[in-house]
């Protein structure tokens, strides 16, 4: 793992972007399942998640192995990813798209929290999540679910390569959610892909502008005529964007 795999001038235009939006950036470079599915924010929060990922893998429990006692153990992964997860990193939890048994809970979502996560995902559930759904930091999962993650699932493994809703994510890969959804940004193409949507979104602004004022979509989106690229152009200068 790197020290610092984000740039803080990424992050900052990261904050200003959408899913949808970085979707489509991706899109145009061939990486179309980047979007983490059936995965919803526990509560709106108005601003964009963002952080490097730290990831935690769940497997299909055996029962011998997974009793209440497993929890006494400094070492058990699912604790420990809590207190391993490095501040300003989301801890993202491939639970088997499974919500039958909950990934975590508020007392460990709090911990998190107050070491400093930048957020944490599931594609299975939080047990407690009225609870969760108060905290400051960004939460994103199935469904509630009440179970603890021992009934079906066992935390096996910190800090690889993992599928979280059928997107990859590998350790250190940019996490970026919104109040609709959440994507994977390969560490690598991080800086570019905030350049380009950033662009992206000052033109889809103008466009929501226009398109309020009565403008058709044809020719203005995507921009193929001249002139709505002039328009834009001086929107851009009047606008500072």
């Amino acid at each position: 793992m790197t020290d610092h795999p984000l740039k803080p001038e990424t992050k900052a235009k990261l904050e200003q972007v959408s899913v949808a939006t970085l979707a489509t950036a991706l899109y145009k470079r061939g990486l179309r399942n980047q979007v983490i599915q059936d995965v919803h924010p526990v509560s709106r929060k108005g601003k964009n998640m963002i952080g490097p990922a730290f990831t935690l893998r769940y497997m299909p429990a055996r029962e011998d192995r997974n009793q209440l006692v497993e929890f006494r153990d400094p070492e058990h992964p699912q604790r420990k990813a809590i207190e391993d997860c490095p501040p300003g990193y989301v801890l993202v939890m491939d639970s088997r798209k499974s919500a039958y048994a909950a990934s975590a809970g508020d007392i460990l979502i709090t911990r998190l929290m107050v070491r400093g996560g930048a957020g944490v995902v599931t594609d299975g559930g939080f047990r407690d999540a009225m609870n969760v759904a108060e905290m400051e930091m960004p939460a994103y999962h199935n469904r509630p679910s009440s179970p603890t993650n021992l009934t079906t699932n066992e935390a096996i493994d910190i800090n690889v390569p993992i599928g979280c809703g059928d997107a990859p994510v590998f350790p250190d890969d940019i996490v970026v959610g919104d109040d609709d959804s959440i994507i994977v940004i390969p560490a690598h193409l991080a800086d570019e892909i905030a350049d380009e949507a950033i662009e992206m979104t000052a033109y889809e602004d103008f466009v929501i502008e226009q398109v309020q004022g009565g403008a058709t979509i044809i020719g203005l989106y995507p921009a193929t005529k001249d002139e709505n690229l002039k328009k834009f152009a001086a929107w851009r200068k009047a606008n500072n964007r």
